[in-house]
């Protein structure tokens, strides 16, 4: 593990030096891994778990066990940040997040391959999200602490793309091994290989000595004031809305092949879907995060994607049919792509502080987490009592606009 001691102050200068593609490359390697590991049980292995323990009540048991993973998730990811932009240790303050986050990742999905019960099912699956989100939390802050801001619309196109080139691994070891355990275990392997590069070569920062710490300014700094820190609110909200509607519009894919659709083999098409998906994504990702630093604008890709996304959804509310999920996963693929690399591109732009990197990410991070936890009471009863799926993705298709549009209230950022 390469690591170089840096006085605190030093730690939170803007980085100027270009990272090397080999670093970047094992950044993204171990966001692929926890990914995979969140997303294969998510599209396939929990939805089959939930239909397997409660054949007549799947849909609760799903939303009920993703939602309360995805609240542990909300608290992990802001405190294990704060905590590693505090660390001092001889290899690093990022690198033993990381690792710890792999090893307990594993641990919630050896749980989970087991599970024949809910109750097993939530210890698992919160275990997961806890280590999973201390490991992203970590990894995540290495992006504002190494790369300077005229590489970071390529380099957070690469890291956007880990989402998508992880739910394609998870989803396709979740397919392919068999068996709900093995597809569990499967992703646990693939998690704790996914970091190995990072853990070797992270030249991560030591810090030399430990930053002032007092338990009142720690406890008061998760709450970011969007009086005071305007961007940074608009920014949090409009990311939330963004990934509400990509969850509410996701939760129930397999379900929406199997019961709306009437694909004979929802585990196969929830794959193929994912493939087009993710080619789609990383073409865009890739041109979009280029072209947005050459632009130096960020806005108007994030608010042109949101709308694309949204029109994803009502292709699969108006025409659910196999051909209509094929073309909705091109479009929702096409338009993901230029989100993910280009708003992780701005957020790293409207960080408060220097110093609270890693909290501020985490803070992020919960408009990512806490839509999982809202989705599941918004879906469930609107595909049972209020409408069935194509209300559902409609309804995905009306948030994802609202929360486009607001990217332009951000002032600080072109």
């Amino acid at each position: 593990m390469t690591a170089r001691p840096v006085p605190v102050a030093g730690a939170l200068d803007e980085p100027v030096q270009p990272v090397r593609v080999r670093w970047t490359a094992a950044v993204v390697l171990a966001n692929v891994g926890v990914f995979a590991a969140w997303l294969g049980p998510i599209q396939v292995l929990l939805a089959k778990q939930s239909e397997a323990v409660s054949p007549g009540n799947k849909e609760f048991v799903l939303g009920l066990v993703t939602g309360v993973g995805a609240a542990v998730s909300v608290v992990a990811n802001p405190l294990f940040g704060a905590v590693s932009d505090r660390t001092v240790s001889r290899f690093g303050r990022r690198v033993p997040w990381v690792l710890a986050g792999a090893v307990g990742g594993v641990v919630g999905l050896l749980v989970l391959s087991g599970a024949g019960a809910v109750g097993l099912m939530l210890l698992g699956w919160c275990l997961m999200q806890l280590f999973g989100n201390t490991l992203l939390a970590a990894i995540t802050a290495t992006v504002p602490d190494r790369v300077p801001r005229r590489q970071r619309g390529v380099v957070g196109g690469w890291v956007a793309l880990a989402q998508t080139i992880g739910a394609l691994v998870g989803t396709g070891l979740a397919t392919a091994v068999g068996g709900i355990g093995a597809g569990y275990a499967a992703c646990a392997v693939f998690l704790l290989l996914s970091v190995v590069p990072y853990l070797i070569g992270s030249d991560d920062v030591v810090l030399v000595e430990r930053p002032a710490f007092d338990w009142g300014r720690f406890l008061r700094g998760f709450w970011v004031s969007p009086r005071r820190y305007p961007d940074f609110g608009w920014a949090w909200l409009t990311r939330f809305l963004l990934n509400l509607g990509n969850a509410i519009g996701t939760l129930y894919l397999f379900y929406y092949l199997q019961d709306e659709v009437g694909y004979g083999d929802p585990d196969t098409g929830v794959l193929i879907l994912t493939a087009i998906y993710a080619v789609c994504t990383i073409v865009t990702a890739i041109t979009a995060g280029s072209w947005s630093d050459r632009l130096a604008r960020r806005k108007i890709f994030v608010t042109g994607s949101g709308i694309v996304m949204a029109v994803a959804g009502v292709v699969l509310a108006l025409y659910p049919t196999w051909t209509g999920a094929l073309i909705g996963a091109v479009i929702l693929g096409a338009g993901f792509g230029v989100y993910l690399s280009v708003d992780f591109a701005l957020l790293t732009e409207v960080l408060p502080t220097a110093r609270d990197r890693g909290k501020d990410l985490g803070v992020i991070n919960i408009a990512n987490s806490l839509p999982q936890v809202v989705a599941p009471g918004i879906a469930a009863p609107v595909v049972k009592y209020f409408g069935g799926y194509p209300v559902l993705y409609l309804l995905a298709s009306a948030i994802t606009v609202l929360g486009a549009v607001l990217v332009r209230q951000i002032r600080s950022v072109a």
